[in-house]
């Protein structure tokens, strides 16, 4: 609106212009030293579609890392006790049903609660994934 014309500067093509200490005035002077090259790349902005993209695959990656993190908390759980599942989703999601059931002798009826609760916290971020 002003007249300005405003363009994104990757860090990696500012860096060589830096001089000394980083501070505020240093940073504007090294921005202001690799705007006025010729032969300077600038990156192209986002759109809102692309942004939008960019948050979905952040929050998709949160709950993954939260599914990974109390997938490997019942392995390990269940590892204390002597039962050792194989790494991976599909496992644990194929044999958790099976020792639950049957090994009851291991599993006292405390811990057998605890995993169905943490079974429970990992079919969550699953459903939420599956919806992403």
């Amino acid at each position: 609106m002003l007249g300005h014309d405003a363009r994104l500067l990757p860090a990696k093509y500012v860096r060589p212009y830096s001089k000394g200490q980083k501070n505020n005035f240093r940073d504007a002077e090294a921005i202001a030293e690799a705007v006025q090259r010729p032969t300077m790349k600038f990156v192209a902005t986002k759109t809102a579609d692309q942004l939008d993209l960019q948050a979905l695959h952040r929050v998709r990656d949160r709950l993954v890392g939260q599914r990974t993190g109390v997938i490997n908390q019942i392995r390990a759980l269940l590892l204390e006790r002597g039962i050792a599942v194989r790494q991976g989703l599909h496992s644990l999601r194929s044999e958790l049903p099976g020792i639950l059931a049957t090994r009851t002798d291991v599993l006292s009826p405390r811990m057998l609660r605890i995993i169905e609760d943490l079974a429970g916290d990992w079919r969550r971020p699953d459903a939420r994934i599956e919806g992403l």
